[in-house]
């Protein structure tokens, strides 16, 4: 393979994030050296929040939930993850 082209200095993640977005990777890493790794104690980046929902309304979601066999709690964030993406792509 012919000599990578070196990485360009980020100002912050999201330059960076950008970046990727765009790049073609093989043009800057040898993927061919790459090496399986695997991150036994890595953490999920979560926040746990509190959400005041009326009774009726989470009956419904996890009726839902339960028609999909899937946690009620997992279907939330895919229906938040959903409308955020939703919203962002206005």
């Amino acid at each position: 393979m012919s000599k990578s082209k070196k990485i360009p200095e980020f100002k912050d993640e999201n330059e960076e994030r950008e970046f990727w977005a765009k790049a073609d990777s093989t043009k800057y890493i040898d993927w061919h050296k790459g090496k399986k790794t695997l991150f036994p104690n890595l953490k999920p980046s979560t926040k746990t929040i509190s959400l005041r929902l009326p009774e009726f309304f989470l009956d419904e979601i996890k009726a839902i939930a339960h028609k999909k066999d899937v946690p009620y709690q997992s279907l939330i964030k895919l229906f938040l993850q959903e409308k955020v993406e939703e919203e962002l792509s206005k």
